[in-house]
């Protein structure tokens, strides 16, 4: 009686377990097919004053000019750690392997994206006013 009452709650804790998984990689899938605009930053455990001011600007100037897109999964922006292990391919995907800013455009389930870490460290710290521009500037070239 006791093996029949172990067997069930295994069971039960499994399919429980699997059925939460499956909603979450539905939802997943669904926002992978969205036609969307990235800004991805990537950072390390550890950053100088510019890499802080390259995700602290171009999230501000993301989240004030794109406000609706953000709301609706038009636009993303994501802060990536690559230090961290659940990282590790989309670092590798974008060849990562130090701060680094890039925004990307998804259509069709189709990818392609602009490099912009060298713009990033030429202007975030020193013009963070054209810095949120080109950033600005860059998605909605995108968007269209």
């Amino acid at each position: 009686m006791k093996n029949v009452i172990l067997l069930m709650a295994m069971y039960l804790g499994l399919f429980a377990c699997g059925n939460g998984n499956a909603k979450g990689n539905k939802a997943t899938e669904e926002q992978s097919k969205k036609d969307r605009v990235e800004v991805l930053y990537f950072h390390g455990k550890q950053r100088c004053a510019t890499c802080m001011a390259i995700e602290k600007h171009a999230k501000e100037a993301i989240e004030m000019t794109f406000a609706d897109e953000l709301k609706n999964g038009t636009v993303v922006f994501k802060s990536i750690d690559i230090s961290k292990a659940e990282n590790e391919k989309i670092a590798e995907k974008y060849e990562v392997t130090w701060s680094s800013l890039f925004v990307s455009k998804w259509k069709d389930g189709k990818e392609s994206y602009e490099n912009l870490t060298e713009y990033a460290f030429a202007n975030a710290r020193t013009t963070p006013d054209a810095f949120k521009s080109g950033v600005i500037e860059q998605v909605r070239a995108l968007l269209k």
